[in-house]
């Protein structure tokens, strides 16, 4: 009797452990700290970024993080620009300078050499194409049941129907920044990074088939579709520049 009354109070304390474990990373992650979001395992900035709905490159200034922008577990993310201090002004004041001066060497240098010589130089056309745009591909086959919308709370993406299983493909080329389950509501998700603007999302699938740090071609096949944090087998996508969300329906080629 002893004995089974031991292994019950056992059986409850590991359960009342576990439920404290869990409740403090459910603060840590929704708490934010005052402005701040306390890094958790499996996290990266990209996904940070995406959480709150921010630019990386704009939290990896706030941070001072540089590239690959490798962060740690336990790490505090400041979620907001620094407050601009009386150094700020100097340093940007000293930078403003340096950068008037180089410009007034270079109009010098210019007329002079300009000066020097008799012969007219044709400048040459650049080969750079203006307003690139990325080739997009639909990432699965299906009926789109649900749509863009800007209102608050609204979707931020949209929702593609189909069979569990079936296959999720990248819609432009570039490299994956994100392949986890760490984000609530997402489920299981891969985020890509196409350009320093461009990022698209692909959530609730069954099984992710390629890792961080992997590149990946436009049209290869990255995910099962499924339905991991939602109730029913759909592909949730979503193109995000800058950091903010755009309507995928203005990018993907008509069906």
């Amino acid at each position: 009797m002893q004995k089974r009354l031991q292994i019950i109070i056992c059986v409850t304390l590991v359960i009342f452990l576990i439920a404290c474990v869990n409740d403090q990373s459910r603060r840590v992650y929704y708490d934010y700290d005052h402005g701040y979001h306390t890094v958790l395992i499996g996290e990266t900035l990209y996904s940070i970024a995406w959480r709150h709905g921010l630019d990386y490159k704009k939290l990896a200034s706030w941070n001072n993080i540089r590239p690959p922008y490798t962060i740690f577990a336990g790490q505090r993310i400041r979620l907001t620009a620094p407050p601009v201090t009386s150094k700020t002004y100097a340093k940007k004041a000293k930078s403003a300078q340096t950068s008037k001066k180089s410009k007034a060497k270079q109009t010098v240098a210019k007329k002079s050499t300009s000066a020097s010589s008799n012969k007219v130089v044709k400048k040459e056309k650049s080969t750079t194409p203006k307003n690139i745009k990325h080739v997009w591909n639909w990432p699965t086959k299906g009926k789109v049941v649900s749509t863009y919308s800007t209102k608050a709370g609204g979707n931020k993406g949209i929702d593609i129907a189909g069979k569990l299983g079936q296959p999720v493909y990248a819609a432009s080329t570039g490299k994956v920044v994100y392949s986890g389950n760490g984000l609530l509501g997402y489920g299981n998700l891969i985020i890509v990074k196409h350009s320093e603007q461009y990022l698209s999302a692909y959530a609730h699938n069954r099984k992710l088939l390629v890792k961080e740090g992997g590149s990946v071609k436009r049209g290869q096949k990255i995910a099962e579709l499924g339905k991991s944090g939602t109730s029913a087998p759909k592909l949730h996508f979503e193109i995000r520049r800058n950091g903010k969300p755009v309507n995928p329906l203005k990018y993907l080629p008509k069906n």
